[in-house]
């Protein structure tokens, strides 16, 4: 059983946020790494490694071809959240009985990390920040894997499955319209989708980081976004939708958080929807509150100086 940072604390005050810093891209690399290596040889583990570090270096901007990351909301944290979310899953199928090869292990990992490549502009994209592809990312995304293949190390056979994978994160795709090799890689695919729904939504910073992707929205010319109190009113209705999809398309993950922190950390409970459904319940307080200061009520980012920051680069 794995308690890195819980020891001594009452299993009623355990939240994601004690587990583990989802901040430290080392710590959620080696955590991704232990879940893996209860399932399959560390070895096997090398290509995530590989992945990991090729995605650190598109993200900073050292990556051949590409700038630095330039969206705020979709940006390494992230990744972060969504890779440990991912492995967390992943590992609740395999306690759960579920038979995936190590490869097939290893290749929704790396689809985490690559999820949302599609955001980072190329050297000579020099117009606006990565949210304009907010309609095109996934496809984008599903072709970087594909397109580098060589240097992730991957034979074409395993990149293509990853770029599946990847597409199953597109809310806008009928999950019926995907394509997938196999049943396990159908489960694969839900478990990435829900990882990507559930790691950003539980994160601590979600409700904050919301003015992250209101600019993103903006930049992206979606309707109905005209202040970034909107954006917090159409949470709690996305919220619905998510539910909806965990609940039914992705309904082949349910129970893998819990059945993973059961195990892990001797808490039976599913820390995520329960993050989840608690960042919820204190956004539905302060949208019934008004709109004149819900800035005072989000303080885990200083969001004055974020608008501020904004107000002199609009985009």
């Amino acid at each position: 059983m794995i308690k890195p940072a819980i020891l001594g604390t009452h299993p009623k005050e355990i939240q994601l946020s004690t587990i583990l810093d989802n901040n430290l891209a080392s710590g959620v690399l080696k955590a991704s790494e232990k879940l893996f290596e209860a399932s399959w040889k560390r070895s096997d583990f090398r290509a995530v490694l590989r992945a990991f570090r090729l995605a650190r270096n598109l993200y900073s901007g050292n990556f051949p071809g590409y700038q630095a990351c330039s969206t705020d909301y979709h940006d390494w944290h992230h990744i972060l959240d969504v890779t440990i979310a991912s492995a967390r899953l992943l590992d609740g199928a395999m306690l759960g009985g579920r038979a995936y090869t190590a490869e097939e292990g290893a290749d929704l990992l790396i689809a985490a990390i690559l999820h949302d490549a599609g955001y980072i502009l190329e050297t000579d994209d020099r117009i606006g920040t990565g949210a304009k592809y907010t309609t095109t990312h996934v496809d984008r995304s599903a072709a970087f894997a594909l397109r580098h293949a060589q240097a992730l190390g991957l034979e074409p056979s395993r990149a293509r499955r990853i770029a599946r994978l990847i597409l199953g994160t597109d809310m806008g795709r009928k999950w019926a319209e995907l394509e997938f090799s196999s049943t396990q890689e159908n489960e694969l695919a839900a478990i990435l989708a829900a990882a990507d729904l559930l790691g950003q939504m539980g994160d601590r910073t979600y409700l904050e980081k919301l003015l992250f992707l209101y600019y993103e929205f903006r930049e992206a010319g979606f309707g109905g976004y005209d202040s970034a109190y909107a954006i917090l009113e159409k949470t709690l209705g996305f919220y619905d939708i998510v539910k909806a999809r965990l609940d039914s398309t992705l309904a082949s993950t349910a129970g893998l958080s819990q059945r993973h922190f059961a195990k892990r950390h001797g808490v039976d409970r599913d820390l995520y929807r329960e993050a989840v459904d608690r960042q919820m319940d204190y956004l539905a307080g302060v949208v019934a509150d008004d709109s004149s200061n819900f800035r005072t009520k989000l303080k885990r980012l200083d969001l004055e100086a974020i608008e501020r920051a904004r107000a002199g680069h609009p985009a």
